[in-house]
């Protein structure tokens, strides 16, 4: 029996515990930075399987980074947890945080042999927290060679297609009043909002076909008989990369400061969130991965009709520091998209649950496959990453 196989029946026996864990990390949707039970589910996996694990590390209690194996090789896999807000896990992070655990516990029994280090990063706070940024600034990635993960998706694709991001939170002050017996005395912080909506609408006549501009108000007032003064919202921005990036945002930050001089209010614009990057696959990595992939099973979908898509992800950020993939397992969800209530449902179905088992199984036939190649294997030894280097 060869290796790939062995990988494959280690990680078919861990069967139920996975899919275990999955629907668990599903039923927790925890969202960022309060995975408590969702991280500790996934660290305790790893620590049972042999893996020594070191939780709440870079001052982020729900983040952990586990290691087996002492080769010179050191490739990580990151685990997502985090749920979004309202929905669940509609991105199927509880996809990702077992087809993690179930590449590394069958690497783990051959690391040695294969000379490789495997870390399992638990990072959180993917849906808008930037957990990665963080983690890579502090020292969370150090010493690795490479990274990968995998992603649900309705479509089946090597690479992710992503635009740079940056959130913004946006408040306006005005002035309370009775908005029916003097209201001319109040300063209305939400019509503020409405004014900074409908410049934005027309600045997108002059932004590029790949820029998003898209936001929601959080807080609009407190009552239709009171002026509101306060008014908060929390918007995205995104570019094909972050030069682009740059160029777009201070003429999305002027729209919000129309609308405070138009309507008499202060506005606030914080984007003290760290920028997700455009990424930047590591197209050797990519090749195995499809390979890999396609000798278990798995189908691409035509370029076409991935190309159009775009998300944003804190692992763009991973890409640009080192050699990094993010493939799309595509799941059956009826229609259903990322971010839609369907998906979330269809993210605990036996579709998820074989992704789950595919994508466990083709990250570790591409660590494999790394090993194997010796150009891809010294390129990857030629440069372990460091948050100060």
């Amino acid at each position: 029996m060869g290796l790939r196989e062995e990988l494959a029946d280690r990680i078919d026996a861990r069967r139920d515990e996975l899919l275990a864990l999955s629907h668990a990390v599903h039923g927790d949707a925890e969202i960022a930075y309060e995975e408590h039970t969702s991280s500790r589910r996934v660290a305790d996996s790893l620590e049972a399987g042999g893996f020594a694990v070191r939780t709440g590390v870079c001052d982020l209690p729900t983040a952990f980074v586990a290691t087996a194996g002492s080769g010179p090789l050191n490739l990580g896999i990151c685990a997502e947890y985090d749920a979004l807000p309202g929905i669940g896990h509609a991105c199927g992070h509880n996809i990702i945080a077992a087809a993690a655990v179930g590449a590394g516990l069958a690497l783990a029994e051959v690391a040695d042999e294969l000379g490789i280090t495997v870390t399992v990063l638990g990072t959180p706070a993917e849906e808008g927290g930037g957990g990665k940024i963080l983690m890579l600034e502090r020292g969370g990635f150090d010493g690795l060679n490479a990274a990968m993960m995998v992603h649900p998706a309705p479509i089946e694709s090597s690479t992710f297609p992503c635009l740079a991001v940056q959130h913004l939170d946006v408040t306006y002050r005005g002035h309370s009043a009775h908005a029916s017996a003097y209201p001319e005395l109040g300063v209305n912080a939400a019509d503020a909002f409405t004014v900074a909506q409908v410049a934005i609408g027309l600045l997108r006549q002059h932004t590029r076909p790949t820029d998003r501009i898209h936001g929601i108000i959080t807080h609009g007032g407190d009552a239709p008989n009171i002026v509101p003064e306060l008014t908060t919202g929390r918007w995205s921005v995104r570019a094909s990369t972050l030069d682009d990036l740059h160029v777009l945002l201070p003429k999305v930050e002027r729209c919000f400061e129309a609308g405070a001089i138009a309507t008499g209010s202060e506005v606030t614009v914080d984007r003290s969130q760290l920028p997700y990057s455009e990424f930047l696959p590591d197209s050797e990595l990519v090749t195995l991965y499809e390979q890999e992939a396609i000798a278990i099973g798995r189908t691409f979908d035509p370029y076409d009709q991935v190309a159009n898509l775009s998300g944003s992800t804190d692992m763009a950020n991973v890409s640009l520091a080192m050699p990094t993939i993010h493939p799309m397992l595509r799941i059956a969800s009826g229609g259903a998209v990322n971010h839609q209530p369907g998906f979330a449902a269809a993210c605990i179905t036996a579709d998820a649950d074989r992704a789950v088992r595919d994508g466990a199984l083709a990250m570790a036939r591409t660590v494999v496959a790394i090993t194997e190649s010796r150009p891809v294997r010294d390129r990857l030894l030629g440069r372990a990453f460091r948050a100060d280097a």
